[in-house]
């Protein structure tokens, strides 16, 4: 099977491919099917996809599943008979110099670390780069290598072994020179259900939960789409403060819509350009609503009602009634007369 090499958008970075191992038995998560563990929504084995999404072609090493992305099966040879193998299987369907190798179990790895992982290795002599964990200690499945300098010492160890099944990894690394590049977040790994807890409670802090949602969210609905999410987030500030608060979510929804019908399928630009147009109108919306200009000379005409009397609610204002009609204004009525107020003299009785 085979899979069409995607162009890179960065000229800098050289194309690779990427060989994902996923079939290892977890037997410290009880067996469990460790690949398709979710943490935040999403199952481990996507969000490695997610980044090495820029690879040519995709090996993943396991038994068929459905994924995120398109990638080539493929499996050791026996099934099980470990990482070294498995990396060999992955190495045969893989045509790049260069190869980044993951594990099926990164929350926390994203593009920037591989391209980061790429950069060391293209800017040396080393046969790989590999990240280290907190403690300085090499990764090796998280890592890129030159696939030559693969190769060549796997058929070494495969002619000194009679293959290479049940062997460990380290053989091979031992025999390679490699650079190093430091990252302990994107370099934890998850061995136990302790690192499933610890890798869902930090995805939710408060300084990793909007981007860790929308890249589940973009992950879901196979958005391939950078935005300034600070633009998007002012954007529905203030339709909420200056129109209405359920405007906030409808307004970025029609920016979205606006921006995939703008020209050549919009993009970033795009969304940048309808939401500047939209913050705008928000403004003017708001701005009508605040307080009136100052007066001008009042036009002739009927008297503007002068401010309300304070009193009880529903109270009459004190001001004087409109005359009845068949009543003179000045209805004052003369103590000595006896008549009632509001009525002439002559029409009492």
């Amino acid at each position: 099977m085979t899979a069409q090499r995607a162009p890179s958008d960065d000229a800098s970075v050289a194309p690779y491919d990427a060989v994902v191992l996923a079939g290892g038995g977890a037997r410290r998560l009880g067996g469990a099917d460790k690949p398709g563990v979710r943490v935040g929504g999403r199952a481990l084995l996507d969000r490695v996809l997610g980044a090495c999404s820029g690879a040519g072609v995709t090996i993943v090493v396991a038994a068929p599943r459905p994924a995120a992305r398109p990638v080539v099966w493929a499996r050791e040879e026996p099934a099980g008979s470990g990482p070294l193998a498995a990396l060999d299987a992955g190495l045969r369907c893989a045509g790049a110099d260069l190869v980044v190798v993951l594990s099926a179990d990164l929350p926390f790895l994203g593009e920037p670390t591989v391209l980061r992982l790429l950069a060391a290795l293209r800017e040396s002599d080393a046969d790989g780069a590999v990240l280290t964990d907190p403690g300085g200690r090499d990764q090796p499945l998280v890592a890129a290598y030159r696939s030559a300098s693969l190769r060549r010492e796997i058929g070494l160890l495969s002619a000194e072994h009679d293959g290479v099944t049940g062997l460990p990894l380290r053989l091979l690394t031992a025999r390679l020179e490699l650079t190093r590049v430091a990252d302990p977040v994107a370099s934890f790994d998850c061995d136990t259900w302790d690192d499933i807890a610890a890798a869902r409670a930090r995805i939710r802090e408060h300084g990793h939960v909007l981007d860790e949602w929308i890249s589940a969210v973009k992950d879901e609905l196979g958005i391939e789409l950078d935005v300034d999410t600070g633009v998007l987030l002012d954007l529905a500030r203030d339709a909420a403060h200056g129109v209405a608060r359920p405007a906030a979510p409808l307004t970025t929804f029609l920016v979205g819509y606006a921006a995939a019908q703008a020209a050549a399928g919009g993009g970033p630009e795009a969304v940048a350009d309808a939401a500047r147009k939209a913050a705008a109108l928000a403004t003017r919306w708001a701005e009508e609503g605040g307080p009136p200009a100052e007066p001008g000379p009042k036009p002739a005409g009927k008297p503007e009602p002068g401010p309300k009397p304070a009193g009880k609610p529903g109270a009459v204002p004190e001001t004087a009634p409109e005359p009845m009609p068949g009543v003179a204004p000045d209805s004052t009525p003369d103590p000595a007369s006896g008549a009632e107020p509001g009525v002439r003299p002559d029409d009492a009785g």
